[in-house]
């Protein structure tokens, strides 16, 4: 799961990531008090590009459209909305216009796409229904396939793109009979919602009759997981025209013990419920057959997209008005998962495809059939345990951090994915299909092989996806990497050439990673915190070599030790002998010469740390009011009390010039040329988050400072060269999300460069013009 949450009441964004369940990542930012102060701030044009890593997040949604060829949208789950360009098979980024003041339309829940006016698509985001999202969801309009975008409707409830169940539906769904008529089922009890007039307004149907009752632990107190899934999905009978639209839907209800799907036959006037297929499993997706008259469900135990240990496929026959159960049989006697992913060939009445939520050893299971599900074919099988069958081969060249191809028998990776909830056939190309997983979008354009030969290409189509949620960034001043990054699940990287996807840090090999840094003096010397918290072996991290190789650094607990040792921030002291670990909740720690941490207890729990980049034994810690400072290698810390500043955020310092530092927080940015005994305020910012320091416009001169920061009243991304003057260098196309969860880093070698990683599952963009 990766999160973006805004708490309004304690002033916190909290951005937490995670593709497998045990690899979870928090990053706690403070946010500012916002005064009143002015200035006058010049914008100056960038060219913006991703550094290609490759995807890196839940795909939780796939549509294509029904009439045009070559329409298809993806939907993720902090990342954004994206378009296919069909003639590579590449994606095209469509919210990257999503700043600080709407940063929650990062979150889209359910996507639609116009059957009739094929150039329109509705979107409907938001990212969480419980607190950690404190605004309403809205309905996006497009009418150019997403180059732009107008909020047709701002809804009275939440949305959830980021919530238990975002892997179902779609729950949005416009009439194919009549396109100015759309339904969207809600979550948290708020029913089934219908618009006629193109999503400009919206209505409650009252006469739906079950708005959800299921939610995955009532007893969660933070809300995520006591949030009731409502309504999973809707789609039309298009088969059943009249002169108001289609009169014949079916909707989907997260409900347990009770019906759960349910069907109009009078444009939704009046609402039945199916026979009761299971009432221990909650639909997941349906989808309509209209030349075999059947409705296809896939069921599961749980919300998804993590959970699911037991479900089945049901065929609802329309004409006798029964079910089937069409479980593959061995699913039934694995009796280990549930199903998300469910697909069918429309061109091909029949054949039908659904993916196990979730197999977790040794490889999720995809099954095909032919038949209308009376026999199944899977995409692997035992033949004799431990001998495996693969029916597939692997191209992971565009996200080469997921391995493979492996040996015959080797079982060590996921090759075919996890939380596979997305799976879509092309209704004009029986060859093409995609899915999606808790990592890329798999698929190829081989398909029919299934049938013929039982072998098809598995390949990750992850070309204009980034959708990683960046934790730590840094630019060393030397090396051929300008850019070392680390992220939430699939640890970090090395970019040498940032438009090509790289392998990730390995030995130790992290998920999560959360925080890196260089030693000033020493360029080659890299330290990384990894934060897997049942790990036994240490997760901090050292490379002589630029991040080429690695080490576990054995003077690190381990967190089978106390879970705290993981994760938090690290800073290296400029001749690489000292580092200062501020650890999530365990305070802050000290090793020197690689010999045992210790605590420092001079510096408080969360506490920003830093060191300086030229002085070896000169070390920085920043917490609430007070700015900390050690010029023995931190045996020994005074402090000050920084101007207005109740809550430190980040430190940065000159990376040219010894005892030249920067600290940031509700106060604004606040300036030191001597070690952190006196600061200045730097003008007109109010607020500031990240800041990184950068080459200077001139040699010797000033470096260039960025931060993402309140000026004027805006929350965005700016550059001052003389410290005095600020520069806006976010734009209108790319508004890099919530303000406060961006991360940054400055190239110490090129005057203007700035590595942005976004306040969203957007990944790490760079100003390429420079």
């Amino acid at each position: 799961m990766e999160t973006i949450k805004y708490t309004e009441d304690v002033g916190t964004l909290i951005i937490s990531s995670n593709l497998l369940p045990t690899m979870w990542t928090t990053l706690v930012v403070l946010l500012g008090l916002l005064n009143t102060a002015t200035a006058a701030v010049t914008s100056e044009n960038q060219t913006w590009k991703n550094v290609v890593i490759g995807a890196g997040g839940f795909v939780s949604g796939i549509v294509f459209n029904p009439t045009k060829k070559g329409i298809c949208y993806l939907r993720t789950d902090i990342g954004g909305l994206y378009r296919l360009n069909p003639s590579d098979d590449s994606w095209i980024p469509l919210l990257d216009w999503v700043g600080d003041s709407n940063w929650h339309n990062h979150g889209v829940d359910a996507v639609a796409t116009d059957p009739v006016n094929t150039n329109t698509v509705y979107a409907a985001v938001g990212l969480y229904t419980n607190s950690w999202d404190p605004n309403n969801g809205s309905i996006l309009k497009s009418t150019n396939q997403g180059n732009t975008w107008t909020t047709a409707a701002n809804l009275p409830f939440k949305v959830g793109g980021n919530m238990p169940g975002r892997g179902m539906g779609e729950r949005l769904a416009i009439d194919p009979n009549k396109n100015s008529v759309l339904f969207l089922g809600a979550r948290s009890g708020n029913g089934l919602w219908k618009s006629t007039n193109s999503g400009s307004t919206w209505s409650k149907v009252t006469s739906f009759p079950d708005a959800g009752t299921f939610a995955p632990d009532p007893s969660d107190s933070s809300g995520y997981n006591a949030e009731k899934i409502g309504l999973t999905w809707v789609t039309f009978d298009n088969t059943t025209k009249t002169s108001s639209g289609s009169s014949r839907i079916f909707v989907g209800v997260a409900s347990l013990g009770a019906p759960n799907v349910y069907q109009t036959t009078n444009g939704g006037t009046s609402w039945t419920a199916l026979p009761i297929f299971n009432n221990t499993l909650i639909p997941h997706k349906g989808v309509h057959s209209f030349k075999e008259k059947a409705l296809y469900v896939s069921f599961s135990n749980g919300a998804g997209p993590y959970d699911g240990t037991a479900g089945r496929i049901g065929k609802f026959n329309i004409t006798s008005g029964t079910w089937k159960d069409i479980t593959p049989a061995r699913a039934i006697s694995d009796n280990s998962y549930g199903f998300g992913g469910l697909a069918l060939d429309l061109s091909k009445p029949g054949t039908v495809m659904v993916a196990s939520l979730n197999s977790w050893w040794p490889d999720q299971v995809i099954y095909r059939s032919t038949d209308g599900g009376t026999s199944w074919s899977p995409i692997w099988e035992w033949a004799g345990y431990p001998t495996i069958n693969r029916y597939f081969g692997v191209d992971n060249s565009l996200t080469p951090y997921l391995g493979g191809p492996l040996g015959n028998q080797d079982v060590s990776l996921k090759l075919v994915g996890w939380m596979i909830e997305a799976l879509v056939i092309d209704p004009f190309d029986s060859n093409h299909w995609l899915y999606g997983t808790g990592a890329t979008v798999m698929g190829g354009h081989d398909l029919l092989k299934w049938d013929t030969v039982h072998n098809v290409t598995l390949k990750s189509y992850a070309a204009g996806i980034e959708e990683t949620a960046v934790l730590g960034l840094t630019s060393p001043k030397s090396g051929d990497a300008h850019l070392l990054s680390v992220v939430g699940d699939i640890g970090g990287f090395r970019h040498v050439d940032f438009t090509k996807p790289n392998l990730a840090f390995s030995n130790p090999t992290y998920g999560t990673t959360t925080s890196i840094d260089y030693a000033g003096n020493k360029p080659n010397l890299i330290v990384r915190v990894g934060q897997v918290t049942d790990d036994s072996k240490p997760q901090i991290a050292l490379s002589s070599d630029y991040g080429v190789s690695w080490s576990a650094n054995s003077a690190a607990p381990p967190p089978t030790q106390n879970s705290g040792y993981a994760g938090g921030t690290i800073a290296y002291s400029a001749n690489g002998d000292t580092l200062l670990w501020s650890t999530p909740n365990l305070g802050v720690f000290r090793s020197q010469n690689q010999v045992t941490f210790a605590a420092v207890s001079a510096l408080p729990s969360g506490a920003a740390v830093a060191a300086d980049k030229v002085n070896g034994t000169a070390l920085y810690a920043a917490s609430g009011s007070k700015f900390y400072s050690s010029v023995d290698t931190g045996a020994s810390w005074t402090s000050v009390t920084v101007g207005n500043m109740t809550s430190a955020s980040w430190i940065a310092a000159n990376p040219f010039k010894a005892g030249e530092v920067w600290v940031s927080g509700n106060g604004g940015i606040y300036a030191s040329t001597n070690y952190g005994k006196t600061f200045t305020a730097l003008p007109s910012v109010s607020n500031a988050w990240k800041i990184a320091v950068g080459a200077p416009k001139t040699t010797g001169g000033k470096p260039s400072l960025y931060a993402a920061a309140t000026i004027n009243g805006l929350n965005t991304l700016y550059r001052t060269d003389d410290h005095t003057n600020w520069i806006k260098i976010s734009d209108a196309d790319h508004g890099f999300g919530s303000t406060s969860g961006i991360v940054l880093a400055a190239d110490p070698r090129i005057y203007k460069r700035v590595y942005v990683g976004a306040g969203a599952g957007r990944g790490v963009f760079y100003n390429s013009n420079v």
